[in-house]
C-alpha cells in the first residue's frame, strides 16, 4: 500500500528566497526521509487564500513568515500558551482532530543563537521594528532577564521614534536587534536610520536578517567594533524546534 506523503509548507509573501524550504529539503534527504516527506512554499498574496490551501491538500504542519505571524491567528484552533503573550505564530501543527494549533519558537531560535555570546553586562536591548517578529524578541528577552525598548516609525508602534534614538539611549543598552526587513536582499544597501558612530566595543549588534549574511546593518556595526550576529543559526534553531512540535 503506497504511504502517503507528509508535507509541510511555508506559509508567507514573496518566499522564493525563503530559508525553509531549501533546510527541510536538505533535511529530508539526509535523513533519508525525501521519497515521503516534502515541503513547499506557499506564496500568498493574502492571508485569506490560507483557507483554499486547507482544502487543496492534507498538510502536516506549517512554518509562518512575514508578514503573516499575526495574522494567522484568526485561523486557529488553539495557540501554545507562549504564542499566545507573544501574539505572533511562526509554526502550526496539524493535529489529529484536523485541528491548527499555533506556536513560535522564533524565540527559543533567538535565545539559543545570543547566549553564548551575552555576559553579565548586557541588560538592556534596543529592537529596531515593531512587527510581529519583535514581540518573539521581547519574549525571549524578557525570559533572559534582559529589558528592550522598542524604536519604530511611529510612537502609537512603538516607545520611540528613529529620530529620538541618540547617544544616551544607544550607550544605555548594550545589545542592539533589527528587527525590521530592511537590509534584505534585493536591498542590500539599506540600513536602520540609526547613529551608528554611536556604536561601540561593548554592543552587541544582532539582525533577524540571513540573507545577506553580513547586512548594511551588520557591516556598519562592525565599523565600530561591536559583536555582531546574523538570523542564520536563529532560523536553523527555530526550524528544528519546529520540527520537534511536528513530530510530537
Amino acid at each position: 500500500m503506497l504511504q502517503e506523503k507528509n508535507i509541510y509548507g511555508l506559509i508567507g509573501k514573496k518566499i522564493s528566497y525563503s530559508f525553509s524550504k531549501n533546510y527541510f529539503t536538505n533535511k529530508f534527504k539526509k535523513s533519508n526521509l525525501d521519497s515521503n516527506y516534502t515541503y513547499e512554499n506557499l506564496d500568498l498574496d493574502d492571508i485569506n487564500q490560507f483557507k483554499n490551501i486547507l482544502k487543496q491538500k492534507k498538510f502536516n504542519g506549517f512554518n509562518v513568515t512575514i508578514p503573516y505571524k499575526e495574522k494567522i491567528i484568526k485561523f486557529l484552533d488553539t495557540l501554545d500558551s507562549d504564542a499566545e503573550k507573544i501574539g505572533a505564530v511562526n509554526t502550526i501543527k496539524v493535529c489529529s482532530n484536523n485541528q491548527l494549533k499555533g506556536y513560535n519558537t522564533d524565540y527559543i531560535g533567538f535565545i539559543k543563537s545570543i547566549s553564548p555570546i551575552l555576559n553579565k553586562t548586557h541588560k538592556k536591548a534596543i529592537l529596531l521594528g515593531s512587527g510581529g517578529a519583535s514581540k518573539s524578541i521581547i519574549f525571549g528577552l524578557d525570559k533572559l532577564n534582559i529589558s528592550s525598548i522598542v524604536v519604530s516609525r511611529s510612537k502609537e508602534k512603538g516607545n520611540i521614534i528613529y529620530e529620538e534614538l541618540n547617544n544616551e539611549i544607544i550607550n544605555a543598552s548594550q545589545i542592539i536587534i533589527n528587527c525590521s526587513p530592511v537590509g534584505t536582499f534585493p536591498k542590500i544597501n539599506e540600513s536602520p536610520k540609526i547613529p551608528y558612530k554611536c556604536i561601540n566595543s561593548k554592543h552587541i549588534c544582532y539582525d533577524l536578517i540571513y540573507n545577506p549574511l553580513e547586512s548594511k546593518f551588520l557591516k556598519e556595526s562592525k565599523k565600530n567594533n561591536a559583536t555582531i550576529l546574523n538570523g542564520m543559526e536563529m532560523l536553523k534553531i527555530q526550524a528544528e524546534e519546529s520540527w520537534k512540535i511536528w513530530n510530537t
